[in-house]
């Protein structure tokens, strides 16, 4: 591990000490660490085509809407090598919440996304994105074909 010092004026370090203890940082170093691999992350997903991502997309609609269901249906579908899972919930008598975890490129994923976010009825969409590299390519005993694990890109 390595250390740093940095200088704030005293109006910064009141709001960064306020920001703390509001999201329940133990210290200023965690809540710093979290800062700089979130910038480190945004600076990253503006990278050229080649990144790959894990995500989760959130959004409300409305199943009343006519034939939204099956359209949305239909988008996972056509991108099933996207897609992992999908959590579905009723909110009330009209809306419902869904939850879709996503891998893969992140260009495709955010398309999908926006596509999904697009569609009339749907609302509240947000699309939490992770850059992934691959690790660890191996094939265990009495498996068809070998896997790639993933971790959160460095």
């Amino acid at each position: 591990m390595q250390r740093f010092t940095i200088s704030l004026d005293e109006h910064l370090a009141e709001g960064f000490d306020d920001l703390i203890a509001i999201r329940g940082y133990a210290n200023r170093s965690e809540a710093v660490r979290d800062l700089l691999r979130a910038e480190l992350e945004r600076s990253r997903q503006s990278e050229p085509e080649g990144l790959h991502c894990v995500a989760c997309l959130s959004y409300v609609y409305n199943h009343h809407e006519r034939e939204l269901g099956e359209r949305l249906t239909t988008m996972h579908h056509a991108h099933h090598d996207l897609t992992l899972a999908t959590m579905h919930a009723h909110l009330d008598h009209e809306h419902c919440l869904e939850t879709v975890l996503l891998r893969g490129p992140a260009a495709q994923v955010r398309s999908l996304a926006d596509a999904v976010c697009a569609e009339r009825g749907v609302h509240h969409g947000q699309l939490n994105l992770i850059s992934v590299e691959s690790h660890d390519h191996h094939q265990h005993a009495g498996a068809a074909e070998p896997h790639v694990h993933l971790r959160p890109a460095n």
